[in-house]
């Protein structure tokens, strides 16, 4: 008997960890590509698939990181953040999102990427039986934590014939009862959509019916286009009153690797996370802290980021358009989300989205990520690998001539 047999926790599996046999939608993913890859080594993949920005850090981002990373002063830990950069948060978010109202001493705390601030909230308020509500399809970790604090998930499908919205007048009452967490995610992955005041003002009005915490993950917050304003759930009244706000320099900064966020909003909320994080990590490294009140000083890094995806956009919704998708130009985030199709050829039919996607990826070499959460999806993103106009032109069409080839059936 292995050592360990009895020692992992339940949560993991107990007994049964590392025995499953099930392969995870991502690992399938990848295997699907390095087969291709395989059995086509001169055909590059169209990878629509990525979820993260195509181009590294600004430069003077870049240069920040290089001059503060070896001065003395930033050698210690720390532990639950620099004010410099709490300060920082809270200009931007003035700016940005005009909330005027947040102190940052009391209303914001950093973290080492969006995920462990996901991760965090769910053990400073989920005790065993108590339920969290989230929307599906969607970023599973503070669903994940809940079931690993004893907790259950209510899930929430985000359907078309909803606008991909909640509803939440569909969940039942007694589910209400044991409701603690209410984790909502807008400008949306996967599916691309962007919150209204009116709808933000609904999650606020639920949530104190019901006494629910919100959090809001603003991952893609100011990653919208052709008109759209940035909108911050903050911003609708009563919404500090319930929750808070998860952003990230990720998306809007092209600083995924560089693992920079902040948590934002109700101060109770964000003391209690403040602890766990006290006695989970030492606090981002101070020089990377520092590089990223750069990024929050210079608004006209997320504009480019905005363009270059509005731009890129414009061409594969034409393109899905033409091979027979239903296809609609997201106002935000860089993710465009349609019906998968139900077959190729005249003999070929797809039982679901991972079906139809992993088709693509052997017989096309284009990747994409298949949701089935709440009907058939694929989903395409626009971070794929091109500099400049022309190329996204070239990716665009080789992308179309590939899909025209399969004589997909929807």
């Amino acid at each position: 008997m292995d050592f360990f047999e009895d020692l992992i926790a339940e949560r993991l599996g107990g007994k049964s960890f590392g025995k499953s046999t099930e392969i995870y939608k991502f690992e399938k993913i990848k295997r699907a590509k390095a087969e291709a890859t395989s059995k086509y080594p001169d055909t590059p993949i169209l990878d629509l698939g990525v979820g993260e920005p195509d181009i590294p850090a600004d430069a003077a981002v870049v240069r920040a990181l290089a001059e503060e990373a070896g001065k003395p002063e930033n050698r210690w830990y720390s532990d639950n953040g620099i004010l410099q950069f709490q300060e920082a948060a809270a200009t931007y978010l003035e700016k940005v999102y005009q909330i005027s109202d947040i102190d940052p001493k009391k209303n914001i705390i950093h973290g080492i990427g969006s995920k462990p601030v996901l991760a965090f909230l769910p053990i400073c308020l989920i005790n065993p039986g108590d339920v969290t509500l989230a929307t599906t399809p969607g970023y599973g970790v503070t669903s994940t934590y809940t079931r690993y604090l004893g907790g259950s998930v209510y899930n929430m499908p985000l359907t078309k014939k909803n606008d991909f919205f909640p509803d939440f007048s569909a969940v039942p009452e007694d589910i209400c009862r044991k409701a603690k967490i209410l984790y909502i995610n807008y400008p949306n992955n996967p599916t691309g959509q962007v919150a209204t005041k009116e709808f933000f003002s609904s999650v606020v009005q639920f949530a104190k019916a019901n006494k629910i915490a919100v959090i809001h993950d603003a991952a893609y917050a100011a990653v919208v286009f052709d008109g759209y304003k940035p909108l911050s759930f903050l911003s609708v009244d009563g919404a500090k009153d319930v929750g808070i706000e998860v952003h990230s320099l990720s998306k809007a900064f092209n600083m995924t690797g560089w693992r920079m966020a902040f948590v934002a909003g109700n101060e109770k909320i964000v003391s209690a996370y403040g602890t766990v994080k006290d006695n989970t990590d030492s606090g981002q490294f101070r020089a990377i802290q520092k590089a990223g009140i750069q990024a929050l000083n210079h608004l006209e890094i997320t504009d480019k980021t905005c363009e270059r995806y509005s731009r890129r956009f414009d061409l594969l919704i034409t393109a899905l358009k033409e091979i027979g998708f239903e296809a609609d130009k997201p106002k935000g985030t860089f993710y465009c989300y349609v019906p998968a199709p139900k077959g190729a050829g005249s003999d070929i039919t797809f039982n679901n989205a991972e079906e139809a996607s992993t088709f693509l990826i052997k017989n096309a070499l284009i990747s994409t990520v298949p949701w089935d959460d709440a009907g058939p999806f694929l989903r395409f993103s626009v971070t794929f690998n091109a500099t400049g106009y022309e190329a996204e032109k070239r990716v665009i069409e080789e992308l179309k001539v590939r899909l025209m080839k399969l004589d997909l059936k929807f």
